[in-house]
């Protein structure tokens, strides 16, 4: 079977596709919706960001050194985490390291598995191969943090009542907020779910896309995407497990009770202050 050659997208090409921006912006004027200058400075950051890291992996692939790799690694997990913390709506004081380590723990278990054992990528530390598979892994892992714990704090709050009598019945904090874990981790995996139910059907994921049209065989597109959404499923699931058992340290004290944290919410900072200012 003959591939299509790769099509080379230069700087002009990249000029007129910003019609698609013109597009949206006029349709955001016309229906009065105020997001012109979001999609601008949106559009801006775009650029930036991706040109400047196309400009950094490419330096990256030329020097293909393992402490290169393991620094960029932990950029993105670092990053990431930062940007799960970011999304929650009550307190985020000791989130932090809990969404690091559940982060860094799911990558690095998928990525050994995916890097060693199904591509056998040698040496492992190939960074065309180890970058956007990290890339992927990091990015879906984050998001599954985020939602775990902003589900499970929303959870807590409305089963506030159920949660303190089973703890004065005796429960400890992982049986009195068991069945808020179990939906905000139902929350974390739906939309990974979601995307494997559809996937072929209602979407052409964007590896295997651009794959093909990098001129790949499909069969060789999809067996990759199949190993990305079946890596991306148990990172997230892992991410999400940590994150929530974590949270757990967070939302309840060492003696099974609610912890004060939980109820000021997004107060608890500014209690905190107050605190040291006495």
């Amino acid at each position: 079977m003959e591939t299509s050659s790769y099509i080379h997208i230069s700087n002009l090409d990249l000029v007129i596709a910003l019609v698609f921006v013109a597009i949206t912006i006029l349709l955001s004027y016309w229906q009065r919706l105020g997001l012109e200058r979001d999609i601008a400075i949106g559009t801006v950051r775009t650029f930036l960001q991706l040109l400047t890291v196309g400009f950094v992996l490419q330096q990256l692939f030329t020097a293909t050194h393992w402490v290169w790799v393991i620094l960029a690694l932990a950029i993105m997990t670092t990053v990431a985490s930062h940007n799960a913390v970011k999304r929650q709506a009550g307190s985020k004081q000791g989130l932090f390291m809990i969404m690091t380590v559940a982060i860094a723990a799911a990558g690095a278990i998928t990525l050994l598995l995916v890097i060693g054992v199904i591509l056998r990528v040698r040496p492992w530390y190939q960074p065309q191969y180890i970058i956007p598979i990290a890339g992927m892994i990091i990015g879906n892992a984050m998001n599954g943090a985020a939602l775990v714990v902003n589900r499970l704090h929303s959870e807590l709050i409305l089963r506030r009542n159920e949660v303190e009598a089973m703890l004065a019945l005796g429960a400890t904090a992982k049986q009195a907020a068991g069945e808020a874990l179990r939906e905000s981790l139902r929350t974390a995996m739906m939309p990974t779910i979601n995307s494997m139910m559809t996937v072929g059907l209602v979407q052409l994921p964007g590896m295997m896309t651009g794959q093909i049209i990098s001129g790949a065989n499909p069969l060789d597109a999809v067996r990759y995407q199949i190993v990305v959404m079946l890596m991306i499923a148990a990172a997230t699931g892992v991410t999400a497990i940590i994150s929530a058992f974590g949270a757990l340290g967070v939302f309840f004290t060492p003696n099974h009770q609610l912890s004060l944290r939980l109820e000021l919410g997004k107060h608890w900072d500014e209690y905190i202050a107050k605190s040291k200012n006495l």
